[in-house]
């Protein structure tokens, strides 16, 4: 499968992008920009929630292939994004025992592609990721996805506690996975409206985030390497979810 993301560089085009209602997956600029147009630019990405990286100018070079960027470059995202208000709303409007997955900060987008993947395949109704500092939509995602991207409602939060509030108001139960627990995956009951959520590759779920939640759970890690790659965790996450609900 080859995907495209589409690459718009140049301050101006960008604000241009933006006004005419383009989903952007991230802009990059770069560190220290300065000027009356970029606070322009500044303004629209905090007013639409835009992901944004500060970067170095080599690597505003290698992604507009040496054209004048004049420090910003932004991904045009190949997928639109859903409202998680509505996608829960319609979810329990179909009367069948909601799954969602919420991703605190995953930053690889080939973990991101792959958890996509695993999430079309086990019935997820959507996912949930943080505007900033998580992995883009990008080609890259879509292409580790197999395509599941286009299939699996992803929706964007400024936060992830802002989705554990709205999931727990619905009465949807959360569960972290981490390994700070001494609860199995297998003793949590996941025949019930529930929300996983899988942390970052590098710190896990944030500590903040765990104090909120209904549930944590860790799986047994049987050998002398301390933790599963995040994609993998998910996957048995997931499928201990599916086990339960065919049983």
């Amino acid at each position: 499968m080859e995907v495209k993301t589409e690459i718009i560089f140049g301050i101006r085009a960008i604000i241009e992008a933006i006004n005419s209602g383009n989903t952007i997956s991230k802009v990059y600029l770069q560190k220290e920009l300065r000027g009356e147009l970029f606070s322009e630019l500044n303004g629209l990405i905090k007013a639409n929630g835009i992901s944004t990286s500060n970067v170095p100018v080599e690597k505003l070079d290698r992604l507009s292939k040496n054209n004048n960027h004049q420090g910003a470059v932004a991904q045009i995202s190949p997928i639109d994004f859903y409202d998680l208000d509505e996608l829960i709303q319609n979810t329990l409007e179909k009367k069948e025992v909601p799954l969602f997955l919420l991703l605190d900060q995953l930053s690889d987008v080939r973990n991101f592609g792959a958890i996509i993947r695993t999430a079309e395949c086990t019935g997820v109704n959507g996912i949930v990721i943080q505007k900033n500092g998580s992995a883009p939509v990008n080609a890259e995602t879509i292409k580790t996805s197999a395509g599941a991207a286009f299939k699996m409602p992803i929706c964007k939060v400024d936060h992830i506690k802002d989705a554990i509030y709205v999931l727990q108001a619905s009465d949807i139960k959360t569960v972290a996975a981490t390994e700070k627990t001494d609860d199995s995956v297998y003793d949590i009951n996941f025949n019930q409206p529930i929300a996983i959520i899988m942390g970052s590759e590098h710190r896990g779920v944030n500590p903040s985030i765990l104090k909120m939640v209904d549930y944590k759970a860790k799986l047994p890690l049987l050998g002398e390497i301390e933790s599963l790659n995040v994609s993998v965790a998910c996957g048995a996450f997931l499928y201990e979810t599916v086990r339960q609900r065919i049983s």
